[in-house]
């Protein structure tokens, strides 16, 4: 193939992290899985799903590991939003956020994919991630992409940092969104079963693979009942 030849644009998966168990915000989640907690009325979920679809996004994966019959049941095959939601059961307790994607790699392929955290609220412009999966695709410098954050009251110390050339450093004053775009290669050698996406990802960031972007607009991390009040509150529901 000519070094000038324009390549296809390749289909995007997303996946959607909804495993927890959500015990900050018990008694809501004692009989109602993490991700259909209302906000403003609406599942915290298909805020997600129906932004996900308007970007373009037609498959999702969604893991579970507690009541995830009912998650299931409640979003269906995703025909409503026009998309085509695939889910990746975990056994009890969970697997962690890698052992999860680790688990769903086979739904999502080979090619980069988003990565939504379940229990955030946000209005990022996942079009503009899509964008960015498709220069991953071409560029096997790039593991990860994550979209931070400036960190909020409840984590002050922040996460990582963000430096002239875009690449995420291991510590810094910016918290990570739980918006990511991921490369199916950033977990190369790493075993099946539990395990955390931090360390993998400061492996990768060590070696200058992971870039990143500062988002400003709405976000919100909706963990606890009190921050699911502030969320309701900020989008004047309440």
């Amino acid at each position: 193939m000519s070094k000038n030849a324009i390549l296809a644009p390749i289909k995007i998966k997303a996946m959607i992290l909804a495993a927890g168990r959500g015990n900050r915000l018990r008694p809501l989640t004692d009989t109602l899985p993490k991700p259909l907690i209302p906000v403003c009325g609406k599942p915290l979920i298909e805020y997600h799903i129906e932004a996900l679809a308007e970007a373009g996004v037609m498959d999702i994966v969604i893991n579970h590991a507690w009541l995830g019959e009912r998650l299931e049941a409640e979003l269906g095959s995703g025909a409503r939003w026009g998309v085509t939601l695939h889910y990746s059961p975990e056994p009890e307790g969970g697997l962690e956020t890698a052992g999860g994607i680790i688990q769903a790699l086979p739904l999502l392929g080979d090619s980069p994919f988003l990565v939504v955290n379940g229990d955030v609220y946000c209005d990022i412009q996942f079009k503009t991630l899509l964008q960015t999966a498709q220069q991953m695709a071409s560029d096997s410098s790039r593991l990860a992409h994550l979209v931070l954050v400036p960190s909020p009251n409840h984590n002050q110390t922040g996460d990582f940092g963000l430096n002239a050339q875009q690449q995420v450093m291991v510590e810094g004053a910016f918290t990570f969104s739980g918006v990511s775009v991921l490369h199916p290669a950033l977990f190369n050698g790493q075993p099946e079963g539990v395990s955390k996406l931090a360390p993998v990802l400061r492996k990768a960031m060590q070696k200058q693979r992971v870039t990143g972007e500062i988002y400003s607009g709405i976000w919100s991390d909706v963990g606890t009942v009190k921050r699911l009040n502030a969320t309701e509150k900020m989008l004047g529901c309440i």
